[in-house]
């Protein structure tokens, strides 16, 4: 049964946020805010976690999955990152981007594109979700809150109570985030490219 916690938006009470990470080391599975919508998260090494984020949200092998970030340092350990990609990030972050780069040996490759091996990272701007990530001392794991059959990621966290109560540990409530996907630019060895235009507004690619 999923404890359910709210947390104010702009100004995330510590204990809470501590409270969260505490279940995040303890193998749960957690709803939290971004700045683009809801999303699950978990610890980057707990294979069982990610497992059962795949489940619920019936994943393949294809999906991408995404780091979230405190920071372009972090971000550096995971991810083979150019001076091009390198200059871009520091510019656009933090904020609603999601960037598809070479995964490094420090990702586990469960988590990396079967083909491409690449791996999304992103560094939002929503206090809550930094201040999670910052106390987790790590990259969080993170999938979009898309449920199978949904055009739309959850929005309410009473209605992710509803349905995911008994699958997750642990619902973050900081009011209904309505859906505004991120941009996803995809940063290779030769090409930088805009892959979906989301709310993230980038006029260097235009």
């Amino acid at each position: 049964m999923a404890q359910y916690f709210e947390i104010h938006p702009k100004n995330p009470q510590p204990r809470l946020i501590q409270q969260a990470v505490n279940i995040l080391r303890n193998g749960g599975v957690i709803v939290y805010p971004t700045d683009a919508s809801y999303a699950l998260g978990c610890q980057i090494g707990d294979k069982a976690a990610m497992d059962q984020i795949r489940s619920l949200r019936r994943l393949d092998d294809n999906h991408n999955f995404t780091l979230l970030c405190t920071d372009l340092s972090q971000v550096s350990n995971f991810t083979k990152m150019g001076n091009e990609a390198h200059r871009l990030i520091k510019k656009l972050t933090p904020g609603p981007f999601t960037f598809l780069l070479d995964a490094t040996r420090e990702v586990p490759r469960r988590l990396q594109h079967p083909k491409k091996k690449t791996i999304g990272v992103r560094i939002t701007d929503h206090p809550v979700a930094q201040a999670l990530v910052e106390q987790l001392g790590e990259p969080l794991l993170t999938s979009t809150l898309m449920m199978p059959g949904d055009s739309e990621p959850l929005a309410d966290p009473y209605e992710i109570r509803k349905r995911l109560e008994k699958e997750l540990a642990l619902v973050i409530d900081v009011g209904v985030i309505e859906y505004q996907p991120t941009t996803v630019i995809a940063c290779g060895d030769k090409s930088i490219d805009i892959v979906r235009q989301g709310i993230g507004i980038a006029p260097m690619l235009e």
